[in-house]
């Protein structure tokens, strides 16, 4: 009598089991996401491991986040869109995604510099804070909606070197006449101070200085300047870049695209920027010491910045700041969030940080 209520007990339970199961398997499928495969063009160059290596970083962790489902394929700068088009061709729909730097639009709206950096502005630490506790993303994207994108930072890299230059410069009147490849506000400073800004994709830069069209220009630092061979026709290599303490680069989806994503993989696109952003900025504070002895040793001429052209810059800088404010609505409307959160951190790390870094900077000098 037990034997047989047991076995009966044992029937109903593979019963109830075997309709779970059953249960289970569709429940499964409709969780399950559809598999995705998008494109993502690059504004730099194959050879720049760093910068276009944070794009691969990036592609490769959004397959990893959703067990390569959605796939994302990285192709460098004019394989689909021309370096300082990515952004047009996202917001087109021609291609889903872009890794650029959003300075290349202020043509289409200054307050596009905010999400690289403005002269003169924040430095990495503090443009990440701002950008993501400080609601830098958000009120950026507020923008980017008029122009059928979504975006968010995707790779830093850290404060830059000045440029490399045919001849030293001295005061700000040096400016007078020479045409150097910068761009974004900066390019209007340099114009103000009797410049001639060129905007040119990274590949394109060499020929220019080697041919004479250009008189200087600006890349990033020393591990890509390295790479690009600058120090051969332009052996004066002026720092900082007052214009890029940051220089953040960007990411860039079409609107209509990031809105029909799943939740999951829009989780999974901001997981990786954030993954490749870290990576990106490591990669060049670890591989700059390095490049910049060696291209020390094959002539670069280190050259500061001096006073009287860091003054000049930074008093123009800020007449543009005052001037966009009152012009335009929506660089006014991100300026009021970056410059209060600009001012407060620069008290904080006045009484931390700064001071630690000058002291051992001096301390070890010495020794």
């Amino acid at each position: 009598m037990e034997r047989r209520a047991l076995l009966g007990r044992a029937g109903q339970a593979a019963t109830l089991a075997a309709g779970a199961a059953g249960l289970a398997a569709p429940a499964i499928a409709q969780t399950a996401q559809p598999p995705l495969r998008w494109r993502l063009t690059s504004s730099y160059p194959r050879s720049l491991d760093a910068i276009y290596g944070a794009g691969e970083v990036f592609a490769k962790a959004v397959a990893e986040l959703t067990d390569d489902r959605f796939q994302i394929r990285v192709f460098s700068a004019g394989e689909i869109a021309p370096p300082l088009q990515a952004l047009d061709a996202v917001q087109s729909g021609s291609v889903e995604c872009a890794h650029t730097t959003s300075f290349f639009y202020t043509g289409k709206n200054e307050a596009f510099a905010f999400a690289t950096g403005l002269p003169f502005g924040l430095n990495t630490r503090q443009q990440n804070a701002w950008m993501y506790q400080g609601d830098g993303i958000e009120l950026m994207n507020e923008l980017h909606r008029k122009f059928n994108v979504y975006g968010m930072p995707l790779g830093a890299t850290g404060a830059q070197m000045g440029g490399w230059f045919r001849k030293a410069l001295g005061p700000a009147t040096d400016l007078k006449g020479l045409k150097m490849r910068l761009g974004g506000l900066a390019g209007e400073v340099l114009s103000r101070l009797g410049g001639v800004p060129q905007q040119i994709g990274g590949g394109d830069i060499y020929a220019s200085l080697e041919r004479g069209t250009i008189d200087a220009a600006e890349w990033l630092g020393p591990y890509d300047d390295e790479k690009l061979g600058f120090v051969r026709v332009a052996p004066f290599y002026h720092y900082p870049a007052w214009w890029e303490g940051a220089a953040s680069t960007y990411f860039y989806v079409n609107l209509d695209q990031w809105n029909e994503l799943p939740k999951s993989y829009q989780a999974a696109i901001r997981t990786a920027c954030a993954e490749a952003t870290h990576w990106m900025v490591a990669r060049y504070d670890i591989r700059n010491p390095d490049s910049l002895r060696r291209l020390v040793a094959q002539g670069a001429q280190l050259r500061p910045f001096s006073r009287d052209m860091l003054d000049n810059c930074l008093r123009v800088s800020l007449d543009i700041e005052k001037e966009l404010v009152a012009k335009n609505p929506d660089f006014a409307r991100i300026h009021e969030s970056w410059s209060k959160h600009r001012d407060d951190m620069r008290i904080w790390h006045r009484v931390a940080e700064l001071s630690f870094d000058n002291y051992v900077a001096q301390a070890t000098a010495r020794r």
